[in-house]
């Protein structure tokens, strides 16, 4: 069936989706991860989230395989220059990428002196991290969106590539997990909603 006569077709099972998802933690992930076709169909999900002015203000890095570890390899040296880190911090550095399979590195790319305000750009690339769980979701993996200090470390902001007008909106972690999850704590939606 071509993506025409797909749009926005009742898919009353999504509900049920939407409200099972819970972030898996990246500490206790294992594998197998996605597939490369598994992949690509989560970064096309992403890729179709709100975009006003069809900007695409982001932009994906991938991990996989060894370029995890040459990741944490990176983060050590990045630390090393700014201060003089454990044994037990630069181990953990160093594994930080290898806790799951793959992670995805979701880039927000504002563009200024556009009409297109930043705060939507950004919300934008927001949306790209939540639907990137959800596909996640979908296939049958965990997913956890993180940032941690190495998302707005200036040697590492550096080390990526990141041009200026671009951070880390997210490190999406994509595996399996190793544990049960369990049900956490949910608002109280009568002290959240008003009506106008």
């Amino acid at each position: 069936m071509d993506i025409e006569k797909r749009l926005n077709r009742p898919a009353p099972q999504t509900l049920e989706l939407l409200l099972s998802r819970r972030s898996g933690s990246a500490k206790a992930m294992t594998g197998p991860g996605p597939s490369p076709e598994e992949l690509e169909t989560i970064l096309t999900a992403a890729a179709r989230v709100p975009d006003h002015g069809k900007l695409f203000p982001w932009r994906f890095i991938l991990f996989e395989g060894e370029a995890r570890a040459r990741f944490g390899a990176m983060l050590v040296a990045c630390l090393r220059q700014g201060e003089t880190p454990t044994p037990e911090r630069e181990a953990q550095e160093s594994g930080r990428f290898l806790r799951a399979p793959v992670v995805v590195g979701v880039v927000s790319r504002v563009r200024e002196g556009i009409p297109i305000p930043e705060w939507e750009q950004v919300l934008s690339a927001g949306a790209v991290c939540q639907t990137m769980l959800l596909a996640a979701h979908a296939l049958g993996y965990v997913a956890n969106w993180l940032t941690d200090w190495c998302a707005y470390h200036p040697l590492v902001r550096e080390a990526l590539g990141l041009k200026s007008g671009e951070r880390i909106a997210g490190f999406i972690y994509i595996g399996k997990s190793a544990v049960e999850l369990e049900e956490r704590l949910r608002p109280d939606l009568a002290r959240l909603v008003t009506r106008f």
